[in-house]
């Protein structure tokens, strides 16, 4: 896959570090896929498995399946 061919990128919700898009493919229960910059102010947390926001209380209960975004 050339570089900078598809947007987004993929974030390990395991260790916060962005990871390949194959990396990606491999562990979708622990990567999330970005598409964009989050233009938001505040902090978000969003579920490695679902894909959707969850509450903070959640984001602590399962820290390695939960991405943390910084606004």
């Amino acid at each position: 896959m050339a570089r900078g061919s598809s947007k987004g990128s993929a974030r390990s919700a395991i260790s916060g570090r962005y990871v390949t898009k194959v990396a990606a493919a491999r562990h979708p229960r622990t990567t999330v896929v970005n598409s964009g910059s989050n233009k938001g102010s505040g902090t978000a947390y969003r579920s490695a498995i679902s894909g959707k926001f969850v509450t903070k209380g959640t984001a602590q209960r399962h820290p390695n399946t939960t991405v943390t975004e910084n606004g």
